[in-house]
């Protein structure tokens, strides 16, 4: 059993966890609610927040362990190990696992084979415990997703744990003081049954306006404003019955008065005794206005987003627990900026800020003052509608908001139009919780984003399917990386002036073992948008390359392989040495790559694409732009880019004998590709008008079905003579 490592900043995070006022004895109920959904929403057995001490482990909140001994060793906690991790820390078989294989929870009477656990800090990065979910039997299912939504739930928690630090530094600031010398700084007035001021302090005169001289023989009263003089003097008449102050309710809100007339709020603590007989009062007093006033601003910022002033998300979730669980019906509606990114990175931050704001103040004026806006990320923004259960009128409501976005916008003189996608959700009638609310909203502004810019779209259970749906492919996808189920197809390339074979393009296939051979459009939008994007990238380079290889020592000697890219693959690993790596493992030289990018990779991800395709274009790979021409940034591309060859749209082949707006492209496109001098290939060419056409207008290769579908390695090798590897070979 491997113990966990202790972090460097051990004694740091123990005196941090110290504010909070934790123990096994002091949980915190408000985290209750929280382990209760994440055991629901991950269908798991057991939940809980684990507070990590410096040698024991406690829960803060748990559910599905009651009778279970609320204290563990550090020693044996998966928690322990959670908080030294930067994201989530998946075990998906405990006893697979060389770090708790042999450990007691597994081996012992809890059985525990599957946790996933998130770390909660403090706001000074300080590693608190976890958020885990816990179950006695394994699973290799928990995805992406899950950890996402596991980390949402994380946020909660750990706002909830700063609202209990809140309290507690709060009830510390009101305890009463330990000092009663006379010159303390604390102000301190003594005075006797009668309400009449036996002495004070200096602080306290001070803290009234009052010479020290002007303290003895006054009442109380002239402290006080009159309407607190009653309540005050009936808890002193109460303390001289009883002959103590304590079980005594100290007034919360309290008043003091200056010898100005001004007022300030009052801290008041109170104590007596009883010497010789005669019973004294001791009353320590504080100016809490600035403290207040601090106290105030810290919830306001814990609250508040600051950018735009609106709720932040963790407020939302709150207001929106706090509607459902009164229970009130309630419409949620999650907005989205449309190309915001487009708008940062072309004029800049300080106007996305701008917009940002306008954005806020639009949807704040548009709702009423019940209502709660929310900015609950970089462009997304929420919407809580209290009382509003018709979702028609919620639809009405959201397309009316999207409208007012949708309005010019002017920011440091540039006049600015953006759109947004909404969606929308009701409560009771589509979801009985917060986050099952927010959820469904969510959704509903996926399936809006889809459908084009500034759209609506309102909950239907479809859309949960659907989510599921997506889940249970991408466990599929992960079967068929594992079982090895894709294979590449290849189309031919020719060149026109001649129809001989240049090359192919790799395209990638399925072979379900149910549902057959399907077609990229099937599952690619899936993988590309998923974690395995990458991985199956880096596959389909290696094998690309070594079925050129193979074919360039058959005979075909000049083969040139393109290969799609996605953008994960800018994003994860280190594309230049997985391709470098691809081509010296297969023998082949760099110009007999070629890779393809599209428009939406290059600017999804523009300064880290631009540096990686200079690098491969320096060591030799062509770099091919694909669906040229279908974009708006395509001409200032060409400028920038490290580029060898164009590849025109299908779209635009199509329509070249039919359409004078077609051929005109197309002619513009060669123009400037020889201008650049850049090669150009067609796609989609299908007869041979077509063809002859292209070749006239000066383009150089060809693509289409005129030459030959998309086939594995075996039909294509037959259909263009290609010899086997066994046929080449000598003897």
């Amino acid at each position: 059993m491997k113990c966990p490592p202790v972090l460097p900043t051990e004694p740091e995070r123990i005196k941090a966890l110290a504010a909070y006022g934790l123990g096994s004895d002091r949980p915190l109920p408000s985290l209750d609610p929280v382990v209760q959904i994440a055991a629901r929403m991950f269908n798991m057995p057991v939940a809980a927040v684990n507070m990590i001490g410096s040698d024991q482990v406690f829960f803060a909140a748990s559910t599905g362990l009651e009778g279970a001994d609320v204290n563990m060793s550090r020693d044996v906690s998966f928690c322990a190990h959670a908080i030294t991790q930067n994201g989530v820390m998946v075990v998906p078989d405990a006893t697979q696992d060389e770090r708790f294989h042999d450990n007691p929870l597994v081996t012992g009477t809890a059985n525990l084979r599957f946790y996933a656990g998130v770390p909660l800090t403090s706001p000074e990065g300080h590693a608190l415990g976890a958020l885990c979910v816990i179950d006695g039997k394994p699973h290799h299912d928990f995805s992406e997703d899950d950890c996402l939504r596991l980390r949402e739930l994380a946020k909660m928690a750990a706002d909830r744990l700063e609202l209990r630090r809140v309290e507690i530094s709060t009830e510390q600031a009101r305890r009463p003081f330990e000092e009663f010398a006379r010159n303390s700084p604390t102000a301190v007035v003594w005075f006797d049954e009668l309400c009449n001021i036996v002495a004070w302090n200096e602080a306290a005169a001070r803290l009234h306006g009052y010479g020290m001289e002007e303290g003895a023989g006054r009442s109380i009263d002239t402290l006080l404003p009159e309407r607190y003089r009653a309540g005050v003097r009936e808890l002193i008449t109460q303390a001289v019955k009883a002959g103590s102050v304590d079980g005594l309710v100290m007034p919360s809100e309290l008043h003091g008065l200056r010898k100005d007339g001004s007022e300030f709020l009052l801290g008041f603590s109170l104590f007596c005794w009883r010497e010789n007989g005669v019973l004294t009062f001791n009353a320590h007093l504080q100016d809490l206005t600035e403290r207040r006033r601090e106290e105030a601003e810290l919830h306001r910022i814990a609250h508040t987003d600051i950018l735009t002033g609106l709720a932040n998300r963790a407020c939302f979730y709150r207001r929106m627990e706090e509607t459902l669980t009164k229970p009130l019906p309630a419409a949620a509606l999650m907005v989205d900026l449309d190309g915001f990114k487009d708008v940062n990175d072309t004029l800049g931050h300080a106007v996305g800020d701008g917009i940002l704001c306008e954005v806020a103040r639009r949807l704040a004026l548009g709702v009423g003052s019940g209502d709660t806006v929310a900015r609950i990320g970089g462009d997304e923004f929420a919407i809580l509608l209290p009382g509003v259960a018709i979702p028609e009128l919620a639809m009405e409501v959201a397309r009316t908001l999207m409208a007012r976005i949708a309005e010019p916008i002017v920011v440091d003189g540039h006049e600015v139009r953006v759109a947004a996608s909404c969606g929308v959700a009701v409560a009771p009638a589509q979801a009985q919780e917060a986050l099952e609310l927010i959820g469904d909203a969510d959704l509903a502004l996926f399936k809006a984003k889809s459908l084009g810019r500034g759209q609506c779209f309102l909950f239907v259970t479809a859309l949960r399917m659907d989510a599921m749906a997506r889940r249970l492919y991408n466990i599929e996808l992960h079967r068929a990386v594992n079982d090895g189920e894709f294979v590449l197809f290849y189309q031919p390339q020719v060149r026109l002036y001649d129809g001989e074979l240049v090359g192919a393009e790799a395209l990638i296939r399925w072979r379900h073992p149910q549902r057959g051979l399907l077609a990229p459009a099937a599952f690619l939008p899936a993988l590309e948008g998923g974690p395995l994007a990458a991985i199956v990238g880096a596959w389909i380079i290696d094998e690309a390359c070594a079925q050129a290889a193979q074919w360039r020592r058959a005979g075909a000697e000049r083969f040139r392989m393109g290969v799609n890219l996605c953008g994960a693959q800018f994003r994860v690993g280190d594309l230049v040495s997985q391709v470098v790596a691809a081509l010296n493992r297969h023998g082949l030289p760099p110009d007999a790559l070629e890779l393809e990018v599209t428009e939406n990779i290059v600017l999804d991800n523009d300064d880290v694409v631009l540096d990686i395709l200079k690098r491969l274009r320096n060591y030799g790979v062509g770099v091919a732009f694909d669906d040229f021409g279908t974009g708006y940034a395509s001409l200032s591309l060409l400028k920038s880019y490290p580029l060898s060859r164009i590849k025109i749209d299908r779209s635009f082949v199509q329509g070249i004998l039919s359409s004078e707006r077609d051929a005109s492209v197309i002619r513009a496109i060669l123009d400037m590709a020889n201008s650049f001098q850049l090669e150009t290939i067609a796609e989609g060419i299908e007869d041979e008008n077509q063809m002859r056409c292209l070749y006239r207008y000066g383009c150089e290769e060809g693509q289409g079905y005129l030459f030959g579908k998309p086939v594995s390695a075996v039909e294509f090798a037959e259909l263009f003579g290609i010899r086997s590897l066994r046929q080449a070979l000598p003897g």
